[in-house]
């Protein structure tokens, strides 16, 4: 797929098929991640994959519990904590694959580098007909460090952006861009 097509046909999947995503899948897209620019060449990422479904699942209900419990900690809009309450809710919408993005410090643009590095990953992905959708409201739950500790990941390292891939039982629509906004400087 051309990257003006991958560009104009990536979308937020959130319905999966059952189909499963090979380890060399993942890594051909974290090596499309690195490709990203970087502060400096700085390069402060770092990636963790899940592979397993079923406990990408389990992990969903922990992080929603969690986010019920502490809504007021985080920085989310009000009514996001009604869709979490909807008892019909998943996370992670049954995708079979989690990576999440990583910044090794908190340096200045890390956050923004790692940001760019997701963006290739999603676009690498829908390059091979692959959907993701970045969920956010899982990162919280993720950064915290009892979660960093029981994922074996580092202490310092923050997430920033957990992104589910797999399948998709079909694309979504397109909903359209606003008009930009754009100020010409002369």
């Amino acid at each position: 797929m051309e990257l003006a097509d991958a560009l104009r046909n990536r979308r937020a999947v959130r319905e999966y098929t059952g189909l499963g995503i090979e380890k060399s899948t993942v890594e051909r897209l974290v090596n499309a991640a690195i490709l990203a620019p970087s502060a400096m060449n700085l390069q402060p990422w770092a990636f963790a994959a899940l592979l397993d479904p079923i406990r990408l699942d389990q992990w969903g209900k922990r992080a929603k519990e969690w986010l019920l419990a502490n809504f007021s900690q985080t920085s989310f809009e009000p009514r996001l904590r009604e869709m979490l309450q909807d008892p019909g809710f998943v996370m992670f919408y049954h995708a079979p694959v989690l990576v999440l993005v990583l910044a090794k410090s908190s340096a200045s643009q890390a956050t923004e580098d790692c940001c760019l590095a997701a963006q290739n990953l999603m676009l690498a992905a829908r390059g091979e007909a692959l959907g993701t959708c970045w969920i956010g409201l899982a990162r919280p739950w993720l950064d915290l460090p009892s979660t960093k500790h029981e994922l074996r990941l580092p202490e310092n390292y923050h997430v920033v952006a957990p992104i589910i891939l797999g399948h998709p039982k079909a694309w979504p629509e397109f909903h359209g861009r606003t008009t930009p906004e754009i100020y010409w400087i002369e």
